[in-house]
């Protein structure tokens, strides 16, 4: 049975509060968020049937949080978002899972973050329709810069590295010891 020493438990210790305090500096964050907003925009110009609910939605302002960070969006009369800092949040949605390597494992298999929703459940169900039903084309935009026939390559080499690192994340929780691995003891 191996165990950890008492020297190793507090380095994690002492790594998880540094890891706590460290925070990017604002201007980075600021263009993150930026570059963000660019990228969803792209995606939603993509789908006039996306724009045209959130449309409906316009003025209402999205707060989406993790941990110490947030971003707050609201939605445009073009169906559009638009950083939207100042605005009271008229939708909560906070990621539950607190570990940043939980949450990366969650999303290597395939599986979506646990999420509290707090606010105005029509905005809620806007959002949630816009997440399971519009998706990047990525494809397509890279077939625009390079053609198709290398575009689609690429994505099918995409494709397979997804699925690899998908059997990949099962196989290792799978292993991993755990309530549901230890039937009958």
């Amino acid at each position: 049975m191996a165990t950890s020493s008492p020297s190793s438990s507090s380095l994690k210790d002492a790594l998880g509060r540094l890891a706590g305090r460290v925070r990017p500096p604002e201007w980075l964050v600021g263009e993150a968020q930026q570059r963000l907003v660019l990228f969803l925009n792209h995606v939603l110009m993509q789908e006039p049937q996306a724009q045209a609910r959130l449309a409906q939605q316009r003025g209402r302002a999205l707060r989406a949080q993790w941990r110490d960070f947030s971003l707050q969006l609201a939605a445009t009369p073009a169906g559009l978002l638009e950083l939207a800092p100042g605005a009271k949040p008229d939708l909560l949605l906070a990621m539950v899972d607190e570990s940043p390597r939980a949450a990366m494992r969650n999303v290597l298999r395939g599986e979506r973050p646990a999420v509290r929703i707090e606010g105005d459940v029509q905005f809620a169900a806007v959002v949630s329709w816009l997440v399971e039903n519009v998706r990047w084309d990525a494809e397509e935009d890279l077939a625009r810069l390079i053609g198709d026939v290398p575009a689609h390559t690429l994505a099918g080499f995409a494709r397979a590295a997804r699925q690899a690192l998908q059997k990949f994340a099962a196989g290792v929780k799978a292993r991993m010891p755990g309530p549901s691995n230890h039937a009958g003891t």
